[in-house]
């Protein structure tokens, strides 16, 4: 069909003076691409964005995260370490974390403006000189949207409730406006700045409206336009696309696990499709933990860690199948802790983190991510 197309648009061509054996491959390849781009944006309603991969001499990845207080403390050791004598190849590393801190230093005026700084990591270029020097893959971890300090500091750019006071939810955390593209500039700048660093993926954390944010939307104040809560979290993923793949760094994103198993989550803005067709790897948050009774067909998903991983897996090929060559890499997070809080929780140790890695074997993701809060990782598993 899409040959076809192409040849269509070609006869163009040739009413206006071309012949037939002026036509080249390129060009017939040229016109069948623009075609399949044309009525993939027809048939879905999603943009298109640049899909080669600027880290095309990428490994497998296989890694876990890291807080900036262990990548600048006494804990990098220890994660070295685990990088050197197994599998493992990759730390995901907060750059600008939860409360919106950045992690370290710097003197750009697109960052210092708006940013609280807390130097976890002293020294920045001697991280990146030892991580380098340990074959270790580094990924920046940038949280967006959930931003207390700046929520705080500038409330013009967060939610702000009938008193004035700037929204939080029930943990104190409070989150800035998608809608506002000074809060995009911000975290690009961040992101721009850690490429500069050598950092060569950027993870986009909390890319999403507060959880609940439909229940309180029509009475808190915030700039907004005509655009869905979705659709401006896609945007927000697609400027970042664009901004950074000319400088070689691959974007990944991380959502809710449970998103690829439903239709789109409006309330907190996140689409896995949307999301997924404007970036080079989605992390889909799959920690057996994080999904309720009756999941896949446990009583405990928690207590059923291949069976949750492979459903959810399962899950999220059958969501992306739509987007074709636009398909990300998948690389899931697993879950390397126990959840205590969970009714009929089982403690967590080689063997269930074994089971994960399998499971996603079994359905063809090779790629994975460890959570662990405290960089306590489980001695003795057995990664493949």
């Amino acid at each position: 069909m899409e040959l076809l197309a192409a040849f269509m648009l070609l006869l163009g061509q040739l009413s206006n003076g071309s012949t037939a054996n002026d036509v080249t491959v390129e060009q017939l390849t040229a016109a069948a691409e623009a075609s399949r781009q044309a009525a993939f944006i027809e048939q879905s309603g999603k943009p298109l964005v640049n899909k080669s991969d600027p880290q095309p001499d990428a490994p497998v990845i296989k890694g876990v995260y890291s807080t900036a207080y262990s990548a600048g403390g006494a804990r990098l050791e220890k994660l070295l370490k685990l990088m050197d004598d197994t599998e493992l190849n990759s730390l995901v590393i907060d750059i600008k974390d939860d409360r919106g801190y950045i992690t370290y230093a710097t003197e750009n005026p697109e960052i210092t403006g708006l940013a609280t700084i807390e130097k976890a990591i002293p020294d920045i270029q001697k991280l990146m000189t030892t991580l380098k020097e340990h074959e270790v893959y580094p990924i920046a971890r940038v949280v967006v949207f959930k931003d207390t300090f700046l929520a705080k500091k500038r409330p013009d750019l967060s939610f702000v409730n009938g008193d004035g006071s700037v929204w939080s939810n029930g943990k104190g955390d409070s989150f800035v406006n998608p809608y506002r593209k000074e809060v995009w500039d911000y975290n690009i700048a961040v992101a721009k700045e850690a490429a500069a660093l050598g950092f060569k993926e950027i993870q986009f954390d909390y890319v999403r409206f507060p959880e609940g944010f439909e229940k309180r939307a029509d009475t808190l104040t915030y700039e907004k336009d005509e655009r869905k809560r979705i659709d401006i979290v896609a945007d927000f993923v697609k400027y970042a696309k664009e901004q950074l793949t000319p400088l070689g760094v691959r974007v990944s994103v991380d959502i809710f696990g449970y998103a690829a198993s439903v239709p789109a989550a409006e309330g907190i803005g996140q689409d896995f499709e949307k999301i997924s067709a404007n970036v080079d790897v989605i992390c889909p948050m799959i920690y057996p933990s994080h999904y309720g009774t009756g999941w896949f067909g446990s009583p405990v998903p928690d207590a059923a860690p291949y069976q949750t991983i492979a459903g959810a897996t399962i899950d999220t090929h059958k969501k992306l199948e739509s987007l074709g060559e636009l398909k990300p890499i998948v690389r899931p997070w697993i879950q390397d802790f126990t959840a205590t809080w969970v009714k009929g929780y089982i403690p967590y140790g080689a063997k269930e983190i074994e089971a994960q890695i399998q499971a996603l074997k079994d359905n063809g993701v090779n790629e994975y991510l460890l959570w662990d809060a405290n960089n306590s990782y489980t001695e003795g598993v057995q990664y493949k």
